[in-house]
């Protein structure tokens, strides 16, 4: 069972037990642990200590799961040293339990693979820092709810009084206290003089037991206590730890608890349950819909803000009233428009402007975007989406410092999120093809997979207790880890636009879970909550087959499913998830509908696209009329405005009827004609350039009509000739003016050529997508895992070669510490040890101070300089004299 099994003698240190190890366990600890390569230990030892630092193990024990967790602590609980069935009888009680014997040798692996625990089976340790987090203490319980052993409680008690305890448990009077509290001890950890015990115990007294049994341990007594509490303080089974306060001694609690550690042991995950099924067709035509529509909201977004989005705030992000905004555009929620916008955002198409006004608006990357197939556009999204660290589900809510979390703006990283996507997705993917799975099972499964916890922080008083008749209390318990109560509220992005309101201190991670069903439905990564086709080549899981007697007969069925998932598969690297995009993508383009090239005109002047329009047609009919309802056909209408869009953009009306004529499978109607023809008889009859501004017209009876009308007072109007007038307002508001009193005025340029008005596209700068937040130090390749190994070993054995006994300073080098001899004396054995081809040991101080140790064997000695072999790096180094602090030779 044990990965370091060494008959010949055991281990006595984590570092030890380290050297014990082999190459590829050795990069199993550090692939499971990077915080402990950053930077490379210089040795073994080093590497042991940093395994043992506070804030690598709070992080390694925070990323077990809930069974190798519930293992830890119940060795924090056991002696120390423990042995493998002190360990087994303490999580599978005195009854024992299959399953948990048959799990705990991979929890005791994960352990010590992860160097937590160490030393052979007899003799299990778990890191020192590790039991210090776990271990109860009068402040901190443990999460067992168990108390301190009878030892300790005892460690401030008179001997006198521990005769008496000693005394009336019927247990002959000793000779000291030591061999007392081990009398004490025995006869609670024997099960059969224990039951004797307690048969002679009042019944109120047994209540007061059961009431402490599963914790908290400890209660308070008022200075008199009451019969039946001192009957059991007499006896030892409660002990006064201070004034007014006693505990149930460990060894009482796990008699009363028949020697398990822990109420509940769950040594298997629970499994992912299938809610419903429908057929894979389905599920993936439903999220081939989804997945267009949200192409369609990312085009619809940002052709919102095609000319220039909303203003950033100060702070950063968008304000509420430009959320709301934006939602109306969308016709979605508030929550749903944020998941829109931070979608565009990491997908690297939105970005701030830089400006002095900054404002949000489309980048460069957009419009090449815009003419990807639509597979690689939804891929691209998707991608993106998987990846990011921003949270759009906590948008709303108020940060550390009570500000409000805006879309777009900060905090809205959690490191946490893409590791939560994409295991939801995996337990998705395990599922028989079509089902979908009950939201409370996913979470369920992520809470036993990463238990959601505390660290104790400390400055928790004991467990508080009622004082009324000297009952113990049901008070808070002060534990190492806080264990979740789960779910929290409804899932995320309901349609009657509430919202998750949460804290972080609640389960993250189950509200990242419930985020990630929701957005994956919405993307049309899923559908109908079951994983699509493209959704599982997404994420690199391997396509099912789909045998036809397999296939569910429709929605609602059942779908129990007990098997045990396979553990979650290694991330993809960079390369790999581009190219499970392109497949993604490829498996998506053939759902997609294909673009229509026409319309259809009706006489009410309007125009109903049955589907999805080619990019040419969407964009021109974009400018000639308004969109009035969305949803299977777009439906678009004409109106005066909208046709003189067309034409400021630079279109005659003959150029629109030829549009018309050749995009719509039903005849021009003849109001439209009539409309466009009447707009572009009107249009470019007045002419306004800047004098600040000037209005011409051939017509001066036009120019009379205008002066006359008093709406033009406001414009500043006087005529500069019979054809001309002159205004103290800018252009830009002179035909806002002229056109609010129902003239159709067209601009024009210091030449007199009418202005072709077309909608800007406002573009940012060049940007780049928002980087992830890394959730701790990046898992290291097996390259860098190769040769940081290397060069752990080697500057352990220059840490650890035995050295020659001979003269010189060299040989009273106290292990660990620099050799240092004088300089001739170095320079000497260094040219000896080029002729005789020895290996040396040497301390070296590089240019920036810091200090090591090298075993080198040298080549050559000259001008100030070594060459030599460096064992430690693996490859021919030169290093100069004066920065060696001394030589010793290696013994043989």
């Amino acid at each position: 069972m044990s990965t370091e099994e060494n008959p010949a003698a055991a281990p006595r240190s984590l570092a030890e037990a380290l050297r014990g190890r082999d190459d590829v366990s050795l990069a199993a600890l550090l692939r499971s642990r990077p915080d402990l390569i950053t930077p490379v230990p210089t040795d073994l030892t080093q590497l042991a200590t940093r395994a043992g630092t506070r804030a690598s193990v709070v992080r390694a024990l925070e990323r077990l799961d809930r069974f190798t967790l519930q293992t830890a602590q119940a060795l924090a609980v056991a002696p120390d040293p423990a042995a493998y069935d002190e360990l087994l009888g303490l999580l599978a009680g005195d009854d024992g339990d299959p399953a948990v014997a048959a799990a705990l040798p991979h929890a005791l692996g994960v352990l010590r693979e992860q160097a937590l625990v160490w030393g052979h089976d007899d003799r299990l340790r778990l890191v020192r820092t590790a039991r210090e987090l776990l271990s109860p203490s009068p402040q901190h319980p443990s999460p067992t709810g168990l108390g301190p052993t009878v030892r300790e409680a005892t460690a401030g008690m008179s001997p006198g009084r521990i005769q008496e305890i000693v005394a009336t448990a019927g247990l002959p009077s000793t000779h000291d206290p030591v061999s007392a509290v081990a009398a004490l001890t025995g006869l609670f950890n024997d099960p059969e003089r224990m039951s004797a015990l307690l048969d002679q115990a009042p019944s109120e007294s047994v209540e007061v037991l059961e009431r402490l049994v599963w914790g908290p341990p400890y209660g308070q007594v008022t200075a008199e206590p009451a019969a039946r509490l001192r009957w059991l303080l007499d006896r030892g089974l409660l002990l006064p730890t201070a004034p007014g306060t006693v505990v149930l001694p460990r060894e009482v609690a796990l008699r009363l608890r028949a020697g398990r550690a822990h109420r509940t042991t769950e040594p298997v995950p629970p499994p992912v349950e299938a809610a419903t099924a429908h057929r894979p067709q389905v599920v993936d035509a439903t999220a081939a819909g989804q997945a267009y529509t949200a192409l369609a909201t990312v085009e619809e977004l940002l052709k919102d803000w095609h000319e220039g989005g909303p203003a950033v705030l100060r702070v950063g992000g968008l304000s509420v009233r430009d959320l709301k905004r934006t939602a109306v555009a969308l016709d979605v929620t508030e929550p749903v428009a944020a998941f829109w916008v931070e979608l565009a955002y990491a997908a690297g198409l939105l970005a701030s402007d830089g400006e002095a006004d900054e404002r949000y608006a489309a980048t460069p990357a957009y419009d090449e975007w815009l003419e990807r197939p639509a597979g690689e556009r939804w891929a691209r999204l998707a991608t993106a989406w998987l990846a990011a660290t921003r949270t759009p589900g906590l948008v709303g809510e108020r940060d550390a410092k009570d500000r409000t979390l805006s879309a777009l703006g900060p905090g809205l990283d959690r490191s946490a999120a893409p590791e939560v996507r994409h295991r939801v997705l995996t337990l998705l993917a395990a599922l028989p093809e079509g089902a979908a799975p009950a939201a409370e099972s996913v979470l369920a499964r992520l809470r036993w997979e990463r238990p959601p916890r505390v660290v104790r922080t400390g400055g928790a008083a004991p467990a508080g207790a009622r004082r009324a008749q000297g009952q113990p209390a049901e008070g808070t318990r002060g534990t190492a880890f806080r264990a979740g109560t789960g779910g929290h509220g409804t899932p995320g992005y309901p349609a009657d636009g509430g919202r998750d309101t949460g804290g972080d201190g609640d389960d993250l991670r189950s509200r990242l879970a419930r985020w990630t069903l929701a957005e994956a439905e919405m993307l049309g990564v899923t559908g109908r909550g079951a994983l699509a086709a493209h959704g599982r080549a997404l994420i690199g899981a391997p396509a099912p087959r789909r045998p036809k007697e397999a296939e569910p007969a429709g929605p609602g069925d059942k779908l129990p499913v007990h098997h045990r998932p396979a553990p979650p598969p290694p991330a993809l690297s960079p390369a790999e998830q581009s190219a499970a995009a392109a497949a993604a993508g490829r498996l998506l383009e053939p759902l997609l509908p294909e673009p229509l090239d026409h319309v259809l005109l009706q006489a009410d002047l309007t125009a109903v696209a049955p589907g999805p329009l080619e990019r040419p047609l969407a964009d021109m009919l974009g400018v000639l009329a308004d969109v009035e309802s969305k949803g299977g056909a777009t439906v678009y209408r004409f109106t005066p405005g909208s046709v003189r869009r067309a034409l400021d953009a630079g279109q005659s009306a003959a150029d629109l009827h030829a549009f018309l004529a050749a995009r719509s499978r039903t005849p021009v109607p003849q109001p439209l004609a009539y409309l466009i023809d009447d707009v572009a008889r009107r249009h470019g009859h007045l002419r306004v350039g800047a004098a600040s501004a000037y209005v011409r017209c051939d017509d001066d009876a036009v120019l009379n009509e205008i002066m006359a009308d008093k709406r033009a007072d406001g414009l500043g109007l006087r005529r500069l000739a019979p054809t001309v007038l002159a205004a103290r307002t800018d252009p830009a508001g002179l035909l806002e003016g002229l056109r609010a009193m129902g003239f159709a005025p067209a601009a024009e340029s210091a030449e007199g050529d009418v202005l072709i008005a077309r909608a800007d596209a406002r573009r940012t700068p060049p940007r780049t997508p928002p980087e992830p937040v890394p959730d701790g130090p990046p898992v290291p390749d097996d390259t860098l895992l190769a040769a940081a190994i290397r060069a752990v070993r080697a500057g352990d054995l220059a840490a650890t070669a035995p050295r020659k006994p001979a003269g010189g300073d060299a040989a009273d080098v106290a292990p660990g510490e620099l050799p240092r001899t004088a300089a001739a004396d170095t320079l000497a054995t260094l040219q000896a040890a080029v002729l005789t081809n020895d290996t040396l040991w040497i301390g070296y101080v590089n240019a920036e101070g810091a200090a090591s140790q090298r075993v080198i064997a040298p080549i050559r000695v000259e001008g100030g300089f070594v060459t030599a072999y460096d064992h430690t790096a693996d490859e021919v180094r030169t290093y100069p004299l004066h920065r060696i602090t001394g030589v010793a030779e290696l013994a043989d």
